[in-house]
């Protein structure tokens, strides 16, 4: 309905029109011709080639049969995704009426009917995201304008007997001599570019590529320069030859940085994904920090310096690759970075630059980055090299899961009987295929659209995960989820986090054998990283969610009491959260506290500012407990 005109009586019109204005004369029908598609930049070339041009295209377009296949296959074409090519139609004015018949310009002028209708529906089409209901609802809509736009073909040829028979006698017998003299001398002829005018020199044919997978596939950069915010990608390469990409909002001259790593089934997508007001991202960015946005290895394009890399090898890594390849390399190349920059835009003390480095890092992690950043810090001092972090803000980390819900118990107990069998067959959990992620991608438009559908999916997630409240539905629509590329979980990553739950303990990868681990660890058992909060040297915030049922408060407690007990500088916090609120949700008080304990960094540097800012946060409410602000600005 458009107008108060629905699509089909509009259809109707066009083709009332149509027959009325069947035997216009050779002027006007360029003149509406181009009315309806105008002309290219490369007009004036086009119609010096457009007498030899004609045969052919005219050739082409009486296929009367092909035309009506492609028109019935449009449907199926439209809802798999085939791209559909719609070819504008060379015709000038260089012809006069002598030389055309009205025969001719009435076909001609019934394709830019036909032209017209497609560009319409390439337009409806193409103008927002759309689910799989409004797809079909869509591709029905099609199918049945389709097959009128046939019928009156039909029609029209059944009561004009006499340019049927012209139509079909041209199509046998003229293509067998002068279209194939024309089609013949106009493929070989070639036009210098210097007559071609000086608008276009490199002239090409117009195409209108149909995409009907109309989703939505921004990426971070989309989505940070959509905003107005300045962006930069780097391509890091691990040591064992996984390409991932390091995403910045960059502010070069700025002292202070701050690292973002998100959790399992995510990317850097989640800390932007709120817009410019509830993003931790652009919080940052906009408090003066030099912001980068890590992305774990685990994506289905796959990328490494390896093209021809199997799945199988893509996808054999653990946790511990996460924080012992992953997060080394893009650390170190933020530092490579900044050192680079701060030498050039500011110059730096050699007494600063002998001690300490001239910026702080911070580092804000979620769920399975959390965990990975704590595995990456302790393994760091333990190989006796620089972390080069200066605090660490984990948002509900993972590590321990004993205390679960009962679906979890389940899938860990089922999960840990079945993985010998399941590992050579499965290397990892993603979507495969292209067609099926755009499916998901569909369908998590439907929830939306459909409130009463996408509450009982909601409903029913939750009770998955155990009564966890968080916009799984909403998640699911977000522009990472997309048909192109799509986050995926490891095989080894999934028994890496059931091992963890059945064991009770926060440990490194169980290769399974004693002498696998004592290779790698030199034990028989996996590495505890419990047992090493000692050597976390710098502050460290633990922040729980009292609705998360997937990582619960009592879990993060347990890394607070092991931390408390091994000196580790640590506070506490807790809100009303759900497990995902903490990056996919608009949470002022959440950003209000993050951007509070990275302050606390900055105030180190500065004692005699300390007050001072421990009076300000105090004022505005950013932190729950006064204490611990004033215990974190004097530096215990």
């Amino acid at each position: 309905m458009e107008h108060g005109v629905s699509s089909f009586n509009h259809f109707i019109h066009e083709l009332s029109v149509d027959s009325d204005t069947s035997s216009i004369d050779a002027s006007s029908g360029e003149e509406d011709y181009d009315d309806i598609c105008p002309a290219s930049p490369f007009s004036q070339s086009s119609r010096a080639s457009r007498s030899s041009s004609f045969s052919r295209h005219d050739r082409r377009r009486t296929g009367w049969i092909a035309y009506i296949f492609q028109w019935l296959l449009f449907p199926i074409k439209f809802l798999l995704g085939i791209p559909f090519h719609v070819y504008r139609l060379s015709y000038g004015g260089s012809k006069s009426s002598s030389t055309l018949g009205s025969d001719q310009f009435s076909n001609l002028h019934s394709f830019k009917r036909v032209q017209t209708l497609k560009d319409h529906i390439v337009h409806r089409t193409t103008d927002k995201r759309r689910g799989v209901v409004e797809d079909l609802q869509l591709a029905i809509e099609i199918s049945i304008e389709a097959i009128f736009d046939i019928v009156h073909k039909v029609a029209h040829f059944l009561l004009s007997p006499s340019e049927a028979f012209k139509v079909l006698s041209r199509f046998c017998f003229l293509h067998n001599n002068q279209d194939k003299a024309a089609y013949e001398s106009d493929s070989k002829a070639s036009v210098p570019t210097s007559t071609l005018g000086e608008n276009d020199p490199s002239p090409t044919e117009r195409t209108t590529s149909f995409q009907a997978l109309n989703t939505d596939a921004r990426t971070c950069q989309d989505v940070i320069t959509e905003l107005g915010y300045p962006y930069e990608a780097i391509h890091v390469i691990t040591n064992d030859g996984y390409v991932l990409l390091l995403e910045r909002i960059p502010r070069r001259d700025s002292k202070k940085a701050v690292y973002l790593q998100h959790g399992i089934l995510d990317s850097s997508m989640g800390w932007v994904s709120n817009g410019v007001v509830g993003s931790p991202a652009f919080a940052a960015f906009d408090q003066g920090y030099d912001v980068f946005l890590g992305n774990f290895r685990g994506l289905v394009s796959r990328e490494h310096v390896d093209k021809n890399i199997s799945l199988r090898q893509y996808w054999r890594y653990s946790i511990n690759e996460h924080a012992t390849e992953d997060i080394p390399a893009m650390i170190e190349k933020i530092h490579e970075v900044k050192m680079a920059e701060l030498k050039l835009s500011q110059p730096v003390r050699e007494e600063e630059t002998s001690h300490d480095q001239p910026y702080k890092l911070c580092a804000v992690s979620h769920s399975l980055g959390g965990a990975a950043m704590l595995m990456y810090l302790i393994t760091q001092k333990i190989r006796e090299k620089l972390h080069r972090l200066s605090r660490l803000i984990l948002l509900s980390p993972a590590g321990f899961h004993d205390d679960s819900t009962l679906v979890f118990t389940v899938v860990e107990h089922i999960f840990l009987l079945l993985a010998p069998l399941l590992e050579p067959f499965v290397p990892g959990f993603y979507i495969p295929t292209r067609f099926f992620r755009m499916l998901l991608n569909k369908l998590a438009r439907d929830f939306h659209n459909y409130p009463a559908v996408g509450g009982l999916v909601q409903t029913l997630m939750s009770y998955v995960v155990g009564g966890d409240s968080s916009n799984w539905v909403g998640v699911l629509g977000l522009p990472h989820y997309n048909m192109n590329d799509m986050p995926g979980v490891s095989f080894h990553v999934a028994l890496h986090l059931a091992q963890m739950k059945r064991s009770g303990r926060f440990r490194m990868f169980d290769y399974g054998s004693a002498s696998a681990n004592t290779e790698l660890y030199g034990s028989p058992e996996p590495l505890d990283l419990g047992e090493y909060y000692s050597f976390i040297d710098i502050p460290v915030d633990l922040v729980a969610g009292r609705k998360d049922k997937v990582i619960r408060p009592s879990m993060v407690r347990k890394h607070y009491k092991l931390m408390k007990d091994s000196g580790v500088n640590v506070s506490y916090n807790e809100f009303e959260y759900a497990h995902l609120d903490f990056t996919f949700s608009h949470r002022e008080e959440l950003l209000a506290y993050v951007m509070s304990r990275l302050l606390l960094v900055e105030s180190a540097t500065l004692p005699q500012q300390s007050s001072h800012k421990a009076l300000k946060l105090k004022k505005k409410g950013l932190v729950n407990n006064d204490s611990k602000v004033e215990e974190e600005m004097t530096g215990q």
